[in-house]
């Protein structure tokens, strides 16, 4: 008998509220500090040693972007999950399966729709749990709908980037999300609504090469990677070594890429000012 599993353990998690019972410390990825679960929760998971910011769950972040956390979610459209019968070490369809039951989402993309600052809004949040966040049919029809409803509505269009690209098992249906999520977000702006795009860690590949990279105002969250290839791929490329903090948000908002980089306490603060400012409330 291990004492420490088969005593402490349970009596620690019998006082303790069953929400972080099982994940009472978290470390931070950057600097390596333990972290309480409760302040980490308080802090929106930005580190509160080094100000890292740590993935936020994708549910989390619509009730950090909605008025008094209240937003309904609008379901995404269904499509065939396995169009080229992908298989490398397992089955894409039980791929599926298993991040559909770990998550309890559809795929890696949510809709919502609500008020910000006052302002009906519709927001996609891409989530990075699910499959690395990456764009395949669903995503990218989620992406094309959520800017036919607000352009019906006369609404805004917020869209949450974090994704490592398009989605492999989806072959070439997945680069053509691309084109899509494209010509979706350019008939919003030819309809005179503002679309505004959030980068968190990471944004990379097809997706930011696409949608993510287009908005009328480009905010990213404060030290989030983004990118098209891989650092190292780039350097083994040109056979140069890259300059320091290259990708970083910072460095994008330098070379004029990034309009805005802000910690994630100050993002709805600062994405209610430029929804007030664009739909002239």
């Amino acid at each position: 008998m291990n004492w420490l599993t088969d005593i402490v353990r349970p009596k620690i998690q019998k006082t303790t509220p069953k929400e972080i019972a099982d994940n009472l410390w978290v470390k931070c990825p950057s600097c390596n500090q333990m972290l309480f679960s409760k302040e980490l929760k308080n802090s929106m998971y930005v580190c509160t040693s080094c100000g890292h910011h740590l993935r936020l769950y994708v549910d989390k972040r619509l009730k950090m972007l909605f008025d008094d956390e209240k937003y309904t979610e609008m379901n995404l459209p269904v499509m065939q999950d396995d169009p080229l019968k992908f298989k490398d070490s397992q089955r894409y369809t039980d791929r599926l399966k298993t991040y559909r039951k770990s998550t309890g989402s559809q795929d890696a993309l949510k809709i919502a729709k609500g008020k910000i600052g006052g302002v009906d809004s519709v927001v996609a949040v891409m989530d990075f749990s699910f499959m690395g966040g990456s764009m395949g049919t669903a995503v990218g029809e989620g992406i094309v709908t959520a800017a036919e409803y607000a352009i019906k509505h006369k609404m805004p269009l917020v869209t949450v980037a974090s994704s490592g690209g398009a989605r492999m098992q989806e072959g070439i249906l997945s680069l053509m999300q691309m084109a899509r999520t494209v010509a979706a977000v350019n008939k919003l702006k030819e309809s005179g609504l503002p679309y505004i795009s959030i980068m968190a860690d990471p944004t990379t590949g097809g997706v930011s090469a696409s949608f993510a990279m287009l908005g009328d105002v480009n905010i990213a969250e404060k030290g989030c990677l983004i990118g098209f290839a891989g650092q190292r791929v780039i350097e083994q490329t040109i056979r140069e070594k890259l300059p320091e903090g290259f990708q970083r948000a910072e460095y994008l908002k330098e070379h004029g890429m990034v309009d805005i980089v802000v910690d994630r306490q100050h993002m709805k603060q600062e994405l209610v000012k430029v929804l007030s400012i664009l739909m002239h409330k």
